[in-house]
């Protein structure tokens, strides 16, 4: 997964310009800090639907393959 680059340093500064206490600046960046680690980027939906178009072809063709036996087995 892609890593989001947040200065929580520069966060917790400008909260603090603005009045917020030290504790709670720490805490408000963390939280943001915390909810990034899951996120999906646009890189990562891209590869995932490679991999989705990829077993999406193989599963077609395998049952491509069952019709064509299907048939040769009737024929035969």
């Amino acid at each position: 997964m892609t890593t989001i680059t947040f200065d929580t340093q520069e966060a917790v500064i400008k909260l603090k310009q603005v009045g917020v206490s030290q504790e709670q600046a720490d805490a408000f960046v963390r939280v943001i800090v915390e909810s990034h680690y899951e996120l999906a980027t646009k890189h990562d939906l891209t590869d995932l639907e490679n991999r989705l178009v990829i077993k999406m072809g193989a599963l077609i063709a395998f049952a491509i393959g069952i019709g064509i036996v299907a048939v040769l087995v009737k024929l035969l």
